[in-house]
């Protein structure tokens, strides 16, 4: 038994003693990143609508974004678990290099299937940046886990600043070819956090994390990593699916453009914002409670969507919105860190975002039909079903309440 703890304790020294320098690096490859998945949000149906064979396919590539995250998460996981969490990052940075250098020639030739190509490179990115969060709890002592977990998510408010000005400062640069010299921008944004992730320091994977732990099956039975696996698939969904669906329920209440754009860029940096704060929360409260908070905050964004179709109530509805995925998202990635080994940790992690990016691709292909047929009070009125299958499964996988020894034996003696 001692010797298994000495070698743990020699495996993760390495971690533990750079812990501040990767949470920084893993921070500010966060903020880079957002740059990949901005200026494909923002570009990708206007893109799509100008070289696609027929306007039907125009919101494709960002349909295909979406696939591109969900198909990762598995396989880069297993790359985790064998060559370390740094060659996926060295992976999935350099897939937005090369999202960045399709997608600007894919403008040049006007080729619609390029740039579904790098639509895809781009979502693998974007899964890859998503799992930073739990490089960055894994070189944590473990009482600090959900505060490095939440610093790094932290990294997306400045995302929400840097996507935006890079598409605005750079669409019109290579006249007449539109957000050419975007994409090479983002290509150059990527190679920075290429850059900044060289220097991080990670343990390589031990024996007994290769090789080790206990089978998929046995883990996913249990009762709280299925309640952060279906949180964490709730938060995400109803957030893909609230704000894919929000600019174009504006554009139908004849609300401005500027006024969705805007309603969108305060969406982001209430989605990231408060991860200055919310791993102290969970250290406080617990898990549980920041996660059923977010899905009270998301509920209520739907509630407020509800009273009205003025500017107030589409900006209040995405504000309410992006905290409560905050609080949803890294509460729910906090309860998955409490249910595997740390052999087990690449493989859990990885199925737990391949269900979630999976499910999230569902509801970007709903949520556009959906608007269009029923309308926007349909959108918000049946995102209250999977809140309530959400709360009750967080209910089930909350821990119960242990009763103190001496109470225990206390009864026993009045029983004799």
């Amino acid at each position: 038994m001692s010797q298994v703890v000495v070698q743990g304790a020699v495996d993760t020294a390495p971690a533990f003693r750079f812990e501040r320098s990767n949470v920084v690096r893993l921070a500010i490859a966060q903020a880079l990143a957002g740059a990949n998945s901005t200026v494909i949000y923002a570009t990708g149906a206007v893109i799509g609508d100008m070289l696609a064979p027929t306007t039907a396919l125009a919101r494709l590539p960002i349909s295909i974004f979406v696939v591109g995250m969900a198909a990762c998460t598995l396989p880069a996981g297993a790359v985790a678990q064998r060559y370390g969490r740094r060659a996926t990052f060295m992976i999935g940075t350099g897939c937005g290099v090369l999202a960045g250098l399709i997608g600007s020639l894919a403008v040049l030739q006007a080729s619609f299937l390029l740039f579904c190509a790098a639509s895809f490179f781009g979502g693998v990115y974007a899964a890859v940046v998503l799992s930073f969060r739990f490089a960055a709890a894994d070189c944590a002592a473990p009482e600090r886990r959900p505060r490095a977990l939440s610093a790094v998510m932290a990294g997306g408010v400045f995302a929400g600043i840097i996507g935006p000005q890079l598409v605005t400062y750079t669409m019109d640069l290579w006249q007449p070819y539109l957000f050419a010299a975007t994409y090479l921008a983002q290509a150059a944004v990527a190679a920075l956090s290429l850059l900044v992730l060289v220097g991080i320091r990670l343990p390589l994977p031990t024996r007994a994390e290769t090789d080790g732990g206990r089978p998929l099956s046995v883990i996913v039975r249990q009762p709280r990593f299925i309640g952060a696996v279906v949180c964490g698939v709730v938060s995400y969904l109803l957030m893909n699916f609230l704000m894919t669906a929000a600019p174009l329920a504006m554009k139908f209440c004849n609300l401005s453009q500027q006024s969705a754009n805007l309603g969108l860029q305060w969406h982001v940096i209430a989605m990231y914002g408060p991860s200055f704060w919310t791993g102290g929360l969970i250290t406080r409260f617990g898990a549980s409670k920041v996660v059923a908070t977010g899905l009270l905050l998301t509920a209520a964004s739907s509630a407020v969507g509800l009273l009205g179709i003025e500017v107030a109530h589409f900006w209040a509805t995405l504000i309410l919105l992006g905290v409560g995925w905050n609080f949803g998202f890294v509460g729910a990635s906090a309860m998955v860190l409490e249910c595997h080994r740390p052999e087990e940790k690449a493989r859990v992690q990885s199925l737990n975002d391949f269900v979630v990016f999976g499910t999230m691709t569902f509801g970007s292909f709903l949520s556009g039909g959906l608007l269009s047929a029923y309308g926007w009070n349909a959108v918000l009125w049946l995102s209250f079903l999977p809140l309530v299958f959400a709360v009750a499964a967080l209910v089930v996988a909350s821990p119960r309440p242990r009763r103190d020894v001496d109470d225990v034996n206390a009864d026993r003696r009045e029983r004799k």
